[in-house]
């Protein structure tokens, strides 16, 4: 959109249109775009706003009957059509679509979901029973990043049975069997046609989005449930499902307050610069709605923020020199039309670019300029595990194999950029943000902006996708300065661009590895080094440093072993978490290696991997005995079948082509699920009410995982009462115990566990009070809990009941933390307490002219110890496959040329193959009802069986990521001529 000139408003007219069935109008400037006016004027938030250049499809929505990005149409075009948003899909009743996505599990954060509903809906009008490929061609417009798209694609081509269903009876939402709750308590959202403005939070209230109680299907929920009512080891929809597909979800910019100042960041433009500012109270004056510009010079507080409280060293808004492009420098508040028309061109801001460092070569040059004066030579920090006498062990080895290979920042590509709002609640600061770690942002917040912690209070929206990078704090701080600073509500939604300009990224990592074998085929000693490129500031930098060398080893026997990460400062974009923290790069080059090292050995690929697993009883690098659980071997003999069939497949397909050609490949993985030999509590409080409910204070954020449903599965169990009864009361700082980050693959370990410990303690204190044995069943119904042991029955009439403080008659709280111990000086020790394991077969075709990639199916096999909920790992599997297949084969951030959803490529729905998941279930006995993590370790074998593959096919292995066309063309060139 057009900017308007300095003080002066875009004209308005009164336009026209129909929404959801019901005649509207509108007074805004006709240029506008049809997508705001649907969120801001007729607040309808189902439409989702993911890059405003009809890039990510998430605003899809129908003007008369064809879907079109709401983005991209002035709001003038729609003058006179008949719109429809996914507000309008379920009119009364779910439709076939929602209720097929509900039961395929085709929502998981949920932000793409509204746009892949509207996108879908138009295929089904025309073609009720389409195919996969019609399927892709209509939706192929809509970008996931959780999904994988697999299941997204089921449920579309599934509707039909749905809709055989609705001809009849309809799916009508039954009365509330549980009620969930994502953010605390409030009244119930009822997604009207034209919703009014929430209103904000007092403390001890929920957010003004809304309770949305769990309407739960029962063709789909009851049938999902075994026979014997457990719930562990069943598919419940998703407990958070229903507002998913309804566009009742509300994320973090669909809640902004009506009267809320609008906030513009200032950032800066270059690499690394200098920067002084005019007259700012001069420039504020001639600008009407603009109340006021806030600097570093505003903040009261300790200007510096970080994840690891040691390494914190992150301005909110620079001071004097910003050190990487994208970096806040000032923020300019108002009144929301006069931002919507702001041009920030003549903001009085002078820069004077300075010389910058990109590279960690350049960066560790000698002579070259510190980025931060207190860390010589660029280096941030060192991870180290030694084992053994490698050096000997190589020297003695029948067969060794080196190499090196580099990666590129990946961008997280969440769909919901950053968006939040914050307000005054007396003297406590209330933010309302997308985050993965509500208790991190508030001990973060509270320090930069000078309050006590107990003043300031984080209330997680719903979290559009997260995979990390929503750990680090981005806008809670600034709008956290803003509402101080004016005392009004601030609220600021990142554009595409700014969220990936600021935000963190995939560490880039220059690797090298050695290993060798004996003849037996047996791996005898490894070394690797990891040069991982941090960035501008730390983030996650020491957690990358420190987790690859445990892991670079692979899952497999390694007696004598040296690694070294370094995490090392440039000018780039700040690098931090992302689904792995680097063990995703290190095993790229791990797995590549153990290739070429079964090809000289003469070995099948997959065999060798087998001879080498660590198994019950094996020592790791770090010297931990692993007495139980573990699960590689599992994996890969349940891949077994499926590597011969594709070998076959493949050597019949290559005979017949001389321009394509076949490749398998295959790659393992381990994972050590939570902190790396730190603390990792989780705590977890369950009571029942005296009107009968279940309440769980479930503080885990959930972005798509599915955490609301799998700990309250856990605690549902432990405690001995069905699902339904829960009510949940998700993160909330002032209302909620703190249940951890969501990060590391430790919510359903570490909270898990939490979880069945207060479900078990809950139990405990209702037997107790009823003096029966623990063999006792327990019932709840209505207001009377009902306890039989035997021919025994005995009922307690609740609300006879004295309540406590949160309204609970029986309550428990519980802490879990996982056992770890120290690493030494060489990185000895037990990091983890619990690992999970899984491995992957790719199976791909390589155009040797075009030097193009298409993926036929991936095999995936997963040790998760126990199912908790089997669809939901499944989903998680398919996400964590794309993530990978990106990762591998297309995705690479360049700052100052890749900052949109453009000209950065994500796969889309047509790039994911098939994808088989075989669940591996090997439990251990640390996690709850034996289960192990899982978030993490599905993206890690991904991009090195790809790898593998490509080198399969062709003979060449590409050791720049991505393998692009142009650097697999590249490859083979090399080879055909001798390089």
């Amino acid at each position: 959109m057009s900017k308007a000139q300095p003080g002066m408003s875009m004209e308005r007219a009164d336009i026209a249109f129909e929404v959801n069935g019901a005649a509207v109008s509108v007074c805004v400037p006709p240029v506008r775009r049809l997508s705001s006016v649907l969120r801001d004027e007729l607040r309808l938030t189902g439409t989702k706003i993911g890059c405003d250049a009809g890039d990510c499809g998430a605003c899809t929505v129908l003007v008369d009957g064809e879907p079109v990005c709401a983005c991209l149409m002035s709001v003038a075009s729609a003058a006179g059509t008949v719109v429809t948003t996914v507000e309008g899909l379920a009119n009364g009743r779910l439709s076939a679509l929602q209720a097929s996505f509900l039961d395929h599990g085709a929502a998981q954060c949920g932000i793409c979901t509204p746009g892949l509903l509207i996108a879908a809906t138009a295929l089904l009008d025309r073609e009720p029973n389409p195919s996969e490929t019609e399927v892709q061609d209509a939706l192929g417009g809509v970008l996931c990043r959780c999904t994988g798209y697999r299941k997204i694609v089921a449920a579309v081509m599934d509707a039909g049975r749905f809709a055989s269903e609705l001809s009849t009876d309809g799916i009508a939402p039954h009365p509330p069997a549980g009620t969930f709750s994502p953010y605390s308590d409030g009244e119930k959202d009822e997604a009207p046609a034209l919703a009014s403005p929430s209103p904000r939070l007092s403390r001890g209230e929920g957010k003004g989005e809304g309770q949305h109680q769990l309407q739960r299907l029962d063709l789909d929920l009851d049938r999902r449930m075994p026979i014997s009512g457990h719930a562990v080891g069943s598919s419940p929809i998703r407990l958070d499902g229903l507002p998913k597909v309804t566009g009742g979800e509300k994320f973090g910019g669909d809640s902004f307050p009506a009267d809320a100042l609008a906030v513009l960041v200032v950032r800066s433009p270059h690499h690394h610069a200098r920067f002084a500012f005019g007259d700012l109270d001069a420039w504020v004056k001639t600008r009407p709605g603009i109340v006021g510009v806030f600097t570093a010079a505003d903040i009261p507080g300790k200007n510096s923020f970080g994840v690891i409280a040691p390494f914190a060293d992150q301005p909110a808004l620079a001071e004097g020199f910003s050190r990487f492009r994208g970096e806040a420098v000032a923020l300019v508040a108002g009144e929301r039309e006069a931002i919507l028309d702001l041009d920030l061109s003549d903001f009085p801001v002078r820069w004077t670019e300075l010389p910058y460092l990109l590279q960690p070569c350049e960066a560790q040059a000698g002579g070259a300029q510190l980025i931060h004066e207190n860390r010589p030579a660029n280096l941030l920090t060192t991870g180290f595990v030694e084992r053994g006498d490698p050096e000997a062990a190589l020297s003695g080895a029948a067969f060794v194999v080196s190499g090196a290979i580099d990666t590129s920042y990946v961008e997280h590509a969440y769909i919901e950029p950053e968006a939040g709002h914050a307000y005054m609640d007396g003297d406590t600061l209330v933010v309302v943000a997308c985050t993965q770690a509500p208790y991190m942002d508030r001990d973060d917040v509270a320090k930069v902006l000078g309050l006590a912690v107990d003043k300031v209070r984080i209330v997680p929206t719903a979290t559009g996708g997260g995979f990390g990078s929503k750990l680090d704090v981005s806008l809670q701080p600034l709008i956290g300065l803003v509402a101080m600073k004016t005392g009004r509500p601030a609220a600021l939604a990142y554009t595409r661009n700014e969220s990936m300009i600021s935000t963190t990224k995939r560490h880039p990592a220059e690797m090298k590895a050695t290993i060798g074998a004996d003849a037996d085929g047996r791996v005898t000693g490894m070394v690797f080094a990891g040069d991982f490129n941090t960035g501008a500031y730390a983030s996650w930098g020491p957690t990358v440093a420190n987790r690859v060398p445990v892991h670079a080893s692979g899952p497999y026997a390694t007696p004598n072993y040296r690694a070294e990460g370094r995490a090392i400062h440039t000018n780039g974009p700040i690098s931090g978490a992302f689904r792995g923290f680097g063990v995703p790069q290190a095993t790229i080059m791990q797995e590549t290696l153990y290739d070429e090292l079964a090809e000289k050995l003469g070995l099948d690929r997959l065999d060798f991997r087998l001879k080498n697993t660590l198994r019950n009883g094996s020592e790791t690098v770090t010297g931990q005995r692993l007495e139980s659980g573990v699960g590689i071997a599992e994996c890969l003999e349940a891949l077994r079948s499926h590597w011969g069939r594709a070998l076959v497949d493949a050597e019949l397909f290559n005979a017949d082509s001389s321009t394509k050609k076949r490749g398998v490949g295959v790659a393992s993985c381990w994972y050590g699920c939570g902190n790396t030999s730190l603390p990792n509590p989780s705590t977890i409080r369950v009571g029942i009410s005296v009107t009968g409910d279940v309440v769980l204070h479930q503080g885990a954020v959930d972005i798509g995982q599915g955490s609301n449903t799998v700990i309250a599965q856990i605690c549902a169990d432990a405690l001995g009462l069905p699902l339904e009864k829960f009510r949940l009361k998700s993160a909330d700082t002032a209302i909620t115990p703190d249940a951890g980050k969501t990060s590391a693959s430790r919510q359903t370990f570490v909270t898990g566990k939490a979880a069945e410990k207060a479900g078990r303690a809950l139990r405990e204190a209702i037997l107790r009070f009823a003096n029966v044995s623990e063999k006792a069943a327990i019932a709840l119904d209505g207001t009377s809990l009902i306890i039989r042991e035997g021919e025994a029955t005995r009922h307690i009439d609740l609300s006879t009941l004295k309540a406590d403080t949160d309204g609970f008659v029986f309550r428990a709280e519980e802490s879990y933390d996982p056992p770890t111990l120290p690493l030494d000086a060489k990185g000895q020790g037990k990091p983890y307490a619990v690992y999970g394991y899984g491995a992957q077969i790719a199976e791909l075709e390589v155009d040797l002219k075009l030097g193009t990639v298409k993926l036929i199916k991936i095999t995936a096999a997963h040790d998760v110890g126990k199912a908790i909920n089997p669809l939901l790992a499944e989903g998680q599997i398919e996400g964590g496959i794309a993530q990978g297949i990106g990762m591998a084969l297309m995705e690479e951030y360049i700052p100052g040329r890749t900052e949109n959803l453009h000209d950065y490529l994500i796969p889309t729905i047509g790039d994911v193959p098939p994808i088989e998941t075989i669940l591996i279930e090997v439990p251990d006995p640390e996690g709850p009802f034996g289960a192990k993590g899982l978030g993490e370790h599905v993206l890690i074998p991904t991009a090195p069986a790809i790898l593998n593959a490509i080198r399969h096919a062709t003979g060449v292995l590409v050791t720049k990521i991505p393998a692009t066309p142009s650097r697999i063309r590249a490859a083979i060139r090399d080879k055909e001529a001798g390089r």
